[in-house]
């Protein structure tokens, strides 16, 4: 094999876990020798993060090794929250990790960037595609959490080479009922929707259990803006907010005059409809961004997630739906994952952007060829 996963906690953050994790994905590919490494820890390793990487490249005899710290952290063995632990995959043979090459070169694939709680300007700008996910770190505090070349850097920017990247992008949401035409707007406050009020409108599209409650779920709803009607079936229509063809809205309050506001002004005249985040959406969206995905190319030698803190075990109760729906639909498959503040993907219409509340998953597969993406918005 040419690339090997491995998932180690313990009761303390110390550099010994992050090497046996190391170890023990090397052991998976017969000891071949290292070309690179993805190396994730969970957040405890913080203040012991250079020491680990540090043990991480001796137990490879390999000084490529990138990755970064995060909230927590999964593999095919499973996942871990809220202890220490290291996530670990190694890359041999042909695969390799090195600093992306400019944008000139041919064979150029998307470019796994992992930094902290904001998108830089240059990776948001057209030119390369990227996909990978950000963690804030500590409160108050200015850590490097991200390494590259076995040191600590602000961000890090690797390629895989010798291998193709393609891309699938959940981003949880359900549209609910049929788009409808705003009638009526003031500043940030949605007022009417072909006359009844905003309220009325988002509370009857709602499924009956959330439709019934006092006090609505509004960190679990957006409002979804479309260029026009032009989109008549609902499956389409969820097709192409998952492809970040549909501008989802933050609703950022419901006031007692009916009215709605929302993180933007919209327009009277403008189409628009609701969506919900609720685990079985989520699951479902996890599903179709995979099972979309996998049929278009040959089956991957590995797989690379990133997924939001606000996504997994927190999300799902206890389980990460997320991940299991990774393993029946890619069984077996070398996995390496981190929970995270946000997400990075491309936009279809060229550079990235930092999602939240999303799971990004990269199939790592031969040969190196252009990368078929799914994008958002």
């Amino acid at each position: 094999m040419s690339v090997g996963s491995a998932l180690l906690a313990g009761n303390d953050a110390v550099p010994a876990l992050a090497a046996a994790a190391a170890s023990a994905a090397l052991e998976k590919m017969g000891n071949r020798p290292a070309r690179g490494a993805l190396l994730f820890l969970s957040a405890e390793f913080t203040a012991q993060a250079q020491a680990a990487v540090t043990a991480v490249a001796r137990a490879l005899r390999c000084t490529e090794v990138a990755g970064g710290i995060a909230a927590g952290v999964f593999s095919d063995a499973g996942w871990v929250l809220d202890r220490p632990a290291a996530a670990v995959m190694v890359f041999a043979g042909d695969l390799a990790l090195a600093t992306q090459r400019p944008a000139a070169v041919a064979d150029t694939g998307p470019i796994l960037s992992y930094g902290g709680s904001s998108l830089p300007r240059a990776w948001s700008d057209p030119g390369r595609d990227r996909f990978g996910g950000c963690f804030a770190g500590r409160p108050g505090k200015s850590e490097a959490i991200a390494w590259q070349h076995g040191r600590l850097v602000r961000q890090c920017a690797v390629e895989l080479q010798g291998a193709r990247v393609d891309l699938a992008v959940s981003r949880g949401w359900r549209l609910l009922g049929r788009p409808t035409v705003v009638t009526s707007s003031r500043a940030l406050d949605l007022l009417e929707l072909q006359g009844e009020p905003a309220l009325a409108d988002l509370r009857r599209s709602l499924p009956p259990q959330q439709r019934c409650t006092e006090r609505l779920p509004l960190a679990s709803l957006c409002a979804v803006l479309l260029d026009g009607p032009g989109i008549a079936s609902d499956d389409l229509r969820q097709q192409a907010f998952a492809d970040g063809l549909l501008r989802p809205v933050a609703i950022i309050a419901a006031n007692a005059d009916g009215s709605l506001t929302l993180a933007q002004h919209v327009v009277p005249g403008t189409h628009l409809l609701w969506a919900i985040r609720l685990p079985e959406a989520s699951v479902a969206d996890m599903r179709r961004s995979l099972s979309a995905l996998l049929p278009l190319v040959p089956p991957p030698l590995a797989a690379i997630a990133f997924s939001c803190i606000g996504r997994g075990p927190y999300h799902y109760g206890g389980a990460d739906e997320d991940l299991a729906c990774l393993h029946e639909l890619l069984p077996q498959l070398p996995l390496i994952g981190a929970y995270g503040t946000g997400q990075i993907a491309p936009v279809r219409h060229g550079g990235n952007r930092l999602l939240q509340n999303a799971v990004v998953t990269a199939l790592i597969r031969q040969p190196a060829r252009r990368s078929d993406v799914q994008p958002d918005p």
